[in-house]
């Protein structure tokens, strides 16, 4: 905690967050991607690219959102 800016320290969090939030929040990020900030900026700006050029991109072979995201490796193919 930074003169008292930004919440709780991590013991404090740990101590108050409950086993069923911590599974919430657990989904959340499985579902929704990183809490980081950054993260999640290159990602709104990774989809409109991606959307851009696979509007201006012939049929066939489409590019992938992970082809303009840098910091975030290629999901596993899974069925």
């Amino acid at each position: 905690m930074l003169n008292g800016i930004g919440g709780c320290t991590i013991a404090e969090a740990q101590y108050r967050l409950s086993y069923e939030e911590v599974q919430r929040w657990a989904l959340y990020r499985k579902k929704r991607g990183s809490l980081h900030p950054g993260m999640r900026t290159e990602r709104s700006a990774a989809l409109l690219a991606t959307l851009y050029a696979n509007t201006h991109r012939g049929k066939g072979n489409p590019v992938k959102i992970t082809d303009f995201m840098p910091h975030e490796e290629e999901p596993e193919l899974s069925l």
